[in-house]
C-alpha cells in the first residue's frame, strides 16, 4: 500500500526522483517499471505496471459509449522506467497536460500515486475543505 505525500522538485529535463520510501517496494512489485496516464481531474496516475495492465485490460473493454474516456486513459499512457538514480522521464506531454512545472506532489493512494502540481494540489484540497464534506462521508469519522 503506497501512502503519503512527498514533495519532489523536476529536473530540468522533466524527471522525478522517486521517494526512497517507495523505490524499494516498487523494484520489487514491478522491476522499476511503471506506467503514468493523465486523469481528468488535472493530475497524473502513476502505476506499477502490473496494476496499470489491470487496469488497462479493463479500460479497453469498455463499450464505445466511453470511447472519450479511452483516449483520456490509455491515449495518454506513457509506460516509463525507473533509472538508476530512482528518477522517472515524466514526458512533455504529460508535463503540459496537466501544468507540472517544478513543484510536484507525489501522494500514495493505495495501488498507485497521483502526481500533481504542487500549487494546483494545494488550491484544489482548499477548495474541497471550504465545500464541506459530502453527504457520503457524513458517517466517517477518526
Amino acid at each position: 500500500m503506497f501512502q503519503g505525500a512527498s514533495a519532489i522538485n523536476l529536473d530540468a529535463k522533466g524527471r522525478m526522483s522517486i521517494p526512497a520510501k517507495h523505490r524499494d517496494a516498487l523494484m520489487q512489485q514491478c522491476e522499476g517499471r511503471m506506467t503514468l496516464t493523465k486523469h481528468p481531474h488535472g493530475c497524473l496516475l502513476f502505476f506499477p505496471r502490473p496494476v496499470w495492465e489491470e487496469h488497462r485490460e479493463q479500460i479497453a473493454a469498455w463499450p464505445m459509449s466511453a470511447r472519450a474516456w479511452q483516449r483520456i486513459f490509455l491515449g495518454n499512457a506513457c509506460d516509463v522506467e525507473m533509472d538508476s538514480a530512482g528518477r522517472v522521464l515524466i514526458s512533455p506531454e504529460l508535463r503540459n497536460a496537466v501544468g507540472l512545472e517544478k513543484e510536484v506532489m507525489m501522494l500514495g493512494m493505495g495501488t498507485h500515486f497521483e502526481i500533481w502540481d504542487a500549487a494546483k494540489l494545494a488550491a484544489d484540497e482548499a477548495l474541497a475543505v471550504a465545500g464541506g464534506m459530502p453527504d457520503v462521508l457524513s458517517n466517517f469519522s477518526f
